[in-house]
């Protein structure tokens, strides 16, 4: 039976969550006189910020594109959330209590809201399973790679138990449905973990809220060879346009205009130990189209000093990975530049071996991307 909202709660949601608040985590916005802040926006490509917010009457618009609303407006379109969807969001984020009254009516099926709401309790999970004798594997992992206790609580890294049925259990326990665990990504046919045996990641947005995981193996004997699993497409979770650690890393690109983008989930937890904290990392693809436009979002519109800096490995596959960026190079307002670790290493491995130091030299040792391509080119030659 579905129920709905109590009016009064709804107009309570309206008058309590801000509208500069919400928008400034997808969206840099900078003063443009007259009591509005402007930015590039969400929903269109554009390299001129013709999106603006009017905090003093909760509303924004794009002049670009003619989308415009209120601030329930915007989390619906940015999450692709119904309105009730977005108002529990709201609500869940500026502390206000929900009344429900029953009505007549089938359920809605599995709603985008309650995904988060799963991801994040299978999070809770899996950060609470590292601390167990049987994870022993992936703190030894961690602690190799020059990793703390406490480093791995602030990046929230996780262990999925080898039994494979943990995670369903507790989940199922908390109420989730066997569909909403299938359609999250987080259960296999047959009623078995996604995810079994390996270290987790948690992978977020802006907004903080976890859109899906990334797992390393640790165990020989792990069913599934590849070395790195991520989450399959779900309806919150499309690898070509999440970037890990783009939630710890939002407000340093914004103020700096400035990100680093590394391979790998443990170079960016490098990276961040170091004090680069604009660093982020693809998710099991290349960076393409839909990262652009996220990073570039966040950049603003500071082209005097805005930078995206690429670290390539030196062998055939960092040269390919470097050509695909450049194709999407026409996208930024900003430089592009390159960096590459020396001695075949990992920014990690580079951590682990020099310190911090080297980390953050290694990004000062920027070269142009352009000028990177044409040496690997002309090398052909």
């Amino acid at each position: 039976m579905a129920q709905l909202i109590n009016p009064e709660d709804i107009e309570q949601v309206r008058s309590v969550a801000r509208i500069d608040d919400i928008v400034s985590a997808y969206v840099t916005l900078k003063p443009a006189g007259s009591g509005t802040l402007k930015g590039l926006c969400p929903f269109h490509d554009e390299k001129s910020p013709s999106f603006q917010v009017t905090p003093a009457r909760g509303l924004f618009y794009c002049f670009g594109c003619g989308k415009g609303g209120d601030t329930v407006t915007f989390v619906e379109e940015i999450n692709n959330f119904s309105f009730r969807e977005a108002i529990e969001y709201l609500a869940s984020r500026y502390g206000v209590t929900l009344r429900l009254t029953d009505q007549g009516g089938a359920s809605d099926g599995v709603s985008r809201m309650r995904l988060f709401e799963m991801n994040q309790a299978a999070s809770d999970f899996f950060v609470g399973q590292l601390s167990k004798p049987g994870a022993q594997a992936g703190r030894d992992l961690l602690t190799g790679r020059g990793f703390s206790a406490e480093m791995a609580a602030h990046f929230q890294v996780g262990f999925a138990p080898q039994g494979g049925r943990e995670l369903v259990k507790h989940l199922r326990g908390l109420g989730f449905r066997e569909d909403e665990m299938h359609e999250g990504g987080l259960m296999r046919s047959g009623g078995w973990d996604y995810f079994q045996g390996r270290l987790i990641w948690p992978i977020r947005d802006s907004a903080n809220q976890i859109r899906g995981f990334g797992a390393r193996r640790l165990f020989d004997d792990d069913r599934m060879p590849a070395k790195y699993l991520n989450t399959p497409d779900t309806p919150i979770y499309k690898k070509s346009e999440v970037l890990y650690g783009l939630d710890l890393a939002r407000t340093a690109i914004g103020v700096r205009s400035e990100v680093l983008v590394v391979e790998g989930y443990t170079d960016v937890m490098a990276c961040h130990v170091a004090g680069i904290t604009w660093a982020v990392a693809t998710c099991g693809t290349a960076f393409g189209d839909g990262h652009a436009r996220v990073v570039q979002r966040l950049m603003g519109d500071n082209t005097s000093a805005g930078k995206v800096i690429f670290c390539f490995d030196g062998d055939a596959a960092g040269q390919k990975a470097a050509l695909r960026a450049f194709q999407e190079d026409s996208r930024f307002t900003a430089q592009t530049y390159a960096v590459v670790v020396p001695d075949g290493l990992d920014p990690c491995e580079l951590r682990q071996q020099r310190g911090d130091q080297a980390v953050r030299d290694l990004v000062d040792s920027r070269i142009p991307l352009y000028r990177f391509v044409m040496a690997n080119v002309v090398k052909r030659y």
